[in-house]
């Protein structure tokens, strides 16, 4: 589902990432792990196509996201969910309206989008929130909008960056709990964190980066 193959990416000729080989399966769960500037984020937005390596292989879906033009990488990423630490929702847009976003962009009629916002929404738990502004939901609401935003097409993959970094532990607690329900409906999940106690919470496999470079991998035990 996803490989990385000897991926290496600078920035000013300073490494974010060096020689990264990866496999992550259909299907499964994974913590991509890290203190800050290890690496996550460059890794996860090259496999949006966001950046492209200096060096190596990306494939994502069976598509190599390295050779795709750029015209194509919108089509990548309707197969790719993505939740990010900041939200990024538009605050003058209703929750069901920042859900139906990534729908209205690819043209989906609107009995669909209908069908699908609602569906996203209720799998998150804000449903009755459809209405309401982004600023009059609580931190952990505008987190689940925004896990309704990414699983609104049905994605095959979700990517996470630092997606509790802002929470608390109890809504932390909550926030893996949806991503483990988004996974056993059979979507491959990868989520960033710096957060151990995220990994204790997950128990799955863990990949961990340092200074860009992937340490031998450990999976939690509970």
């Amino acid at each position: 589902m996803i490989q990385l193959m000897h991926v290496t990416k600078q920035y000013n000729r300073r490494p974010a990432l060096s020689d990264v080989t990866l496999d992550i399966q259909k299907g499964e769960f994974v913590l991509l792990m890290g203190p800050s500037g290890a690496g996550k984020s460059t890794l996860l937005r090259l496999l949006i196509g966001a950046e492209r390596p200096d060096d190596g292989q990306v494939f994502v879906n069976g598509r190599n996201v390295t050779t795709l033009k750029a015209s194509e990488i919108p089509f990548l990423r309707r197969k790719v969910g993505t939740v990010f630490q900041d939200f990024r929702l538009l605050p003058k847009k209703s929750v069901f309206e920042n859900v139906a976003l990534p729908l209205l962009v690819q043209g989906v009629s609107s009995s669909d989008i209908k069908r699908k916002v609602t569906e996203a929404l209720r799998a998150v738990g804000v449903e009755h929130k459809r209405d309401q502004l982004p600023v009059s939901l609580s931190t952990g609401e505008q987190q689940r909008v925004c896990i309704a935003r990414a699983i609104v097409n049905g994605p095959v993959v979700l990517l996470a960056d630092e997606p509790t970094g802002n929470l608390d532990p109890v809504l932390t607690g909550e926030i893996i709990e949806l991503f483990k329900l988004i996974n056993a409906r059979g979507t491959t999940v990868v989520v960033a964190t710096h957060d151990p106690s995220v990994m204790a919470q997950v128990n799955r496999r863990v990949v961990t980066l340092v200074r860009g470079t992937l340490m031998p991998e450990q999976r939690v035990v509970v």
